[in-house]
């Protein structure tokens, strides 16, 4: 036991840790870098539309186009501005859910031909259901923006001249001062949770949360028992056994296409929230602080599975 501890430490904890650290340094640097030379507006002119009905920022609207891209460095962008007094409170909570569908697109090519040589047919339905709940999400949040953000007269054109133009060499002299500066609160911060999860990991608590939530489905009464199988694969391992259950239980006409989808929909929904736990707070942790960090992980996978509810709920009684 001791012998695979020592083992473990370097590709399950050094390697993941130092590649976690290096991406959330190379977000914070591109999102100071993209501050420092004035292209928040430009970016912006993407979202300008939705930010413009959500009462939103040219900060978020820029966050929603760098999240296409880099999930960190759009984090790093709005944790700088929350910091900086740019955003309030409100919208940052707001932009984060606000940024489900760039996470969504940045996420399809890989979901999407995972599924479709399994499941054929039923990849569409299950990535249209789940692209739908992102969108969703997103009509959600562009509403209560209209409502609980205060109305700006915003416009996102052009950045104005103000006297000195930012050159690139100063852009990325300023950004690297200002990454020292959170670099030390970074480490403080996520080093003792990654830790702290490793451990958890290490010692199978995910698993054993994995495993009562696989053995409490009562719930799910309504759900056959080969459908059910799915839903413990895609609860207890991972999305591809799952995926390779429902393969072979539609290969021989046990499951329907639809049966299939909803087996996969339940199981996303209720494994997804303890994976972005394990995989997203983290490094969340180290971006924002520790208490910021959890309420914006759990309002995340809450909204979000509040709509994928929804959605999937349409499709079972209209499908």
């Amino acid at each position: 036991m001791e012998q695979d501890f020592i083992s473990a430490l370097g590709p399950q904890l050094l390697f993941p840790l130092l590649r976690i650290t290096a991406l959330i340094i190379v977000g914070l640097f591109v999102a100071n870098f993209i501050e420092s030379l004035n292209w928040t507006h430009r970016l912006a002119l993407l979202a300008r539309p939705l930010i413009r009905m959500g009462n939103l920022s040219s900060i978020t609207g820029a966050s929603f186009s760098v999240a296409f891209f880099s999930g960190i460095s759009a984090n790093s962008m709005l944790a700088e501005s929350f910091d900086s007094g740019q955003i309030t409170k409100k919208e940052l909570i707001l932009a984060n859910l606000f940024n489900s569908l760039p996470r969504f697109f940045l996420h399809l090519p890989t979901v999407f031909f995972l599924t479709a040589p399994l499941i054929k047919f039923g990849a569409l339905m299950y990535v249209g259901i789940t692209f739908s709940g992102a969108l969703l999400q997103t009509f959600l949040v562009v509403t209560a923006g209209r409502f609980l953000l205060p109305k700006t007269e915003l416009k996102i054109d052009l950045p104005e001249a103000t006297g000195e133009k930012a050159t690139l060499k100063s852009a990325f002299q300023k950004s690297v001062k200002r990454l020292k500066k959170r670099l030390i609160k970074l480490l403080k911060f996520m080093l003792p949770v990654y830790l702290l999860f490793f451990f958890m990991n290490w010692f199978g608590v995910f698993a054993r949360i994995e495993q009562f939530l696989a053995g409490n489905v009562w719930f799910l009464s309504w759900l056959s028992p080969q459908a059910l199988g799915i839903v413990v694969l895609h609860v207890t391992t991972e999305f591809s056994a799952g995926l390779a259950a429902a393969s072979a239980l539609l290969a021989d006409n046990s499951l329907t296409y639809k049966e299939v989808v909803m087996a996969l929909l339940v199981g996303n929904i209720l494994s997804t929230p303890i994976r972005a736990i394990r995989h997203q707070l983290p490094y969340y942790t180290g971006i924002y602080s520790p208490r910021l960090a959890v309420e914006l992980v759990s309002l995340s996978q809450i909204v979000r599975a509040i709509c994928v509810i929804a959605v999937g709920l349409i499709y079972f009684v209209t499908w």
